[in-house]
């Protein structure tokens, strides 16, 4: 009887120990649930905060800096059918920004083609206050599409350049710029989607397709209008120049800043001008493959020789084939432009070319590039 009874109470005490076993973890189980839930969502809520404010914080930084880059009295035509609002006869054209707070500014060189054109350049502080400037100086770059031109200023806001050497496919980049030519100051999100590209744009004035290379691809939206405004890294340096847009949706390209920065060094140390070493010819790569159905050197065809020119001064006519310049072949690899590049005004140089089924060999001096 006794053995029962104690039997019968350790039962009891065994379902009891189960049933407040159960109760616990019911409770603070449900509470443990909560709390990590809790820290989870305050860590997601975080992280967009800090995204969102990385954005805030770089857009409040450089828009200061933009320009928006608008032309007096000329129409402007407009692919997007938008009707563009006049402002005392002027229209947004595209966007540039402050490289020196007396009055540098830095944009692409088809944003400021027309020589006959009257420029304006207008500023926008964050309280919505304008400022607008007169371009006095335009000096473009006939290597890349770029441009420098002046106003009379000595307090504006300059950019930090940033170094677009040792970009990263994936990192974020902001591009900031006077959107279809009516929209200042419009903020896009994106990343670097390639590096090293390459594409053959149309200059819209004059019709003409020029190669541009080693450029940046980003999904950020660049849309007409925000030629030459700045591609900015996450920490507020710009590391582009917004160029180009692909027919493709979500890619655009952006010249990398390192080529600015060189350009801006030149132009002080040339005397506030740009000097390019100047060939004097026009001309379209021959490939490999085109080659060898014509029976001719691979190479670049002369379509046309500038008078007066190094090129003209050699001998080189049209018709020509210019296979190797200054001891380098030229290839898909190697273009023409790029070996002149990496030149200066005076270099003497030894160009190979194929004329009429012969090679011959000739010596030329670069001159230097007009002020286009």
């Amino acid at each position: 009887m006794k053995i029962k009874s104690f039997s019968i109470i350790v039962l009891l005490v065994f379902a009891l120990g189960v049933v407040i076993t159960v109760a616990t973890q019911r409770f603070f189980g449900k509470g443990i649930e909560q709390q990590t839930i809790g820290k989870s969502q305050t860590f997601q809520n975080q992280k967009i905060v800090d995204e969102e404010s990385v954005v805030i914080d770089v857009v409040e930084k450089v828009s200061p800096s933009v320009v928006s880059i608008a032309v007096e009295n000329r129409q402007v035509f407009n692919p997007f059918g938008f009707s563009q609002p006049q402002s005392e006869g002027q229209s947004g054209i595209g966007t540039g920004f402050v490289v020196s707070k007396d009055g540098l500014i830095l944009t692409n060189k088809h944003v400021v083609s027309d020589d006959s054109a009257k420029y304006i350049a207008i500023i926008r502080s964050n309280d919505g206050s304008e400022k607008k400037f007169e371009v006095k100086d335009i000096h473009r770059d006939s290597f890349n599409d770029l441009a420098l031109i002046k106003v009379d200023a000595n307090d504006l806001q300059e950019v930090e350049l940033g170094d677009s050497d040792h970009l990263k496919v994936g990192q974020k980049v902001i591009a900031i710029g006077n959107a279809l030519g009516r929209f200042e100051n419009t903020v896009t999100v994106g990343v670097v989607s390639g590096l090293g590209r390459g594409v053959n744009p149309i200059d819209p004035t004059t019709g003409i397709a020029e190669r541009l290379e080693d450029l940046i691809q980003t999904d950020a939206a660049i849309n007409p209008g925000n030629s030459g405004g700045p591609l900015v890294n996450s920490a507020g340096q710009v590391i582009g120049i917004d160029t180009a847009v692909a027919s493709a949706e979500n890619i655009g390209f952006a010249i990398k800043v390192n080529i600015a920065k060189q350009l801006i060094e030149d132009f002080h140390n040339s005397g506030d001008r740009i000097s390019r070493p100047f060939l004097g010819v026009r001309y379209t790569h021959i490939s490999k493959d085109t080659a060898l159905l014509n029976d001719v050197p691979e190479g670049e065809y002369v379509r046309e020789v500038v008078g007066k020119s190094a090129a003209s001064n050699a001998g080189i006519k049209v018709g020509d084939i210019i296979t190797t310049f200054d001891g380098q072949k030229l290839d898909a690899d190697n273009s023409l432009i790029s070996i002149i590049r990496s030149k200066k005004v005076g270099d003497q140089i030894k160009v190979r070319i194929f004329r009429n089924g012969q090679t011959l060999d000739l010596n030329l001096t670069l001159g230097e590039a007009p002020n286009e």
